[in-house]
């Protein structure tokens, strides 16, 4: 622990400076530092944005004390989320001083849920942070090494024909719809990848199904009355837990869509042997359909004429589709599939004022993503309609580094918010014109 963050741990009195004057010292000591030993480009950026974090820190403090607690705590919490994503940053990055971030990060954590348990003594949560930061080492990481079981994805996806001319489609006319698919996933990701890798299934196979079903759109609805990002049909879904809870289709959740796919995915699976192509191809035309061909010509690969020509042809695109997406997920790099520069990670905030999703769309405007933010917000609260108008003092789920943005932009004094509120309530001035019923934006 350095000595700057040692005298301001023993200086200061009020708690939540303390904690934010210590994030912001660790990043200027940390700036400081690598600049004398000639820091990486990279290690500079990060810690440069560490510094932001700091900042953004220090913004939540003075709206709480000056009286404003709902967007104070919301810029707190964003800053949290947000110096979590940075610390798993800085582990992947050479030279990053990770002793002197995480105990300044786990702090913070700490002091937050102490205050949301209870009002404690300004002694009692000093005492608390010096121990932290004197005692707690960084958090253990998995090694990139470590042995991963189940499904092993490239050796299953065989780069023949049908799955080189879906890549091609991929990477050229339906080059928008993968962008579109890999951007709402990075932002589903940390509720729902973790369900595919605790099912030993790969994440890239989640990305793929979700790319070539519905774009990673969560309120997609198919003419045939399948629906969700993953496409459950309604016997198929009520089968694995989506029905129907206080009116809304289940089907709709990614958290619970995700769970009932890997268990639907391991049952095929499963049932076909281990073979991929088959599973897939199951999950898209019907398990049964499926089996029985199996049956009839057994033995044979998905890819031999006799079975692929009797099955439907969306089912004979369908498998080779989410293999090629597979496979450029597991390359993405390689193939230039990148987050555009988006910052990843959510926070759940509080609304100050009543705001529908879409008019928190419009005040928040299309800052760092093309398509503006109203399906990364539709996806991120699938039980929430675009034109709801949900109550001040509700929660909402939004992208961490939108969270200044709507604490800046979105109050009850700010133009854009205004804007957004006359666009929503607009009415023809001549009655009996016409009427323009406001769209939900679904698929």
């Amino acid at each position: 622990m350095n000595s700057t963050s040692q005298v301001i741990i023993k200086a200061r009195a009020t708690p939540w400076l303390l904690l934010a004057m210590t994030l912001t010292a660790t990043a200027f000591a940390l700036v400081d530092s690598r600049r004398r030993a000639f820091a990486s480009p990279r290690l500079l950026e990060l810690s440069a944005k560490i510094h932001d974090r700091g900042r953004d820190y220090v913004r939540g403090l003075e709206l709480t004390v000056s009286g404003d607690p709902v967007m104070g705590n919301n810029l707190l919490a964003s800053a949290t989320d947000r110096m979590t994503v940075l610390a798993e940053e800085c582990v992947r990055t050479d030279g990053c001083d990770i002793d002197i971030f995480i105990r300044a990060l786990r702090a913070a954590i700490d002091e937050r849920r102490l205050a949301a348990a209870s009002p404690p003594s300004v002694p009692a949560v000093r005492e608390q942070l010096v121990d932290q930061a004197v005692t707690t080492g960084p958090a253990p990481t998995a090694s990139a090494d470590s042995p991963r079981r189940g499904l092993q994805l490239e050796d299953a996806i065989p780069l023949n024909g049908p799955v080189k001319r879906a890549l091609n489609d991929w990477l050229t006319w339906n080059r928008p719809q993968l962008a579109d698919a890999y951007e709402n996933y990075l932002f589903l990701r940390e509720q729902i990848a973790p369900i595919y890798e605790k099912a030993n299934l790969p994440e890239a196979l989640l990305f793929a199904v979700m790319a070539q079903e519905t774009g990673a759109k969560v309120h997609s609805y198919s003419s045939a009355g399948a629906a969700g990002p993953l496409q459950f049909m309604p016997t198929t879904g009520r089968r694995y837990g989506l029905g129907s809870v206080d009116g809304f289709d289940m089907r709709l959740d990614p958290v619970a869509a995700t769970k009932a796919s890997a268990r639907y995915l391991t049952a095929l699976l499963r049932r076909f042997g281990n073979d991929l192509p088959k599973a897939l191809a199951a999950y898209n035309a019907g398990e049964s359909k499926l089996a029985t061909l199996h049956k009839q010509i057994s033995g044979l690969s998905f890819w031999d004429a006799k079975l692929s020509e009797a099955i439907p042809m969306e089912t004979r695109s369908y498998v080779p589709g989410v293999l090629a997406a597979a496979w450029i997920f597991l390359h993405a790099q390689d193939y230039g599939l990148v987050s555009s520069g988006l910052e990843l990670g959510t926070t759940t905030i509080a609304l100050r004022e009543s705001a529908s999703i879409g008019e928190l769309t419009i005040c928040l405007g299309p800052g760092q993503n093309r398509n503006g933010w109203f399906r990364t917000l539709r996806n991120l609260n699938p039980r929430v309609s675009g034109n709801q108008r949900i109550d001040a003092g509700e929660k909402l789920r939004i992208p961490s580094m939108l969270v200044p943005r709507y604490v800046e932009h979105c109050a009850s004094d700010s133009p854009l918010l205004a804007r957004a509120r006359q666009l929503h309530e607009a009415t023809d001035e001549k009655e009996g014109r016409f009427d323009y019923a406001l769209q939900e934006g679904g698929t």
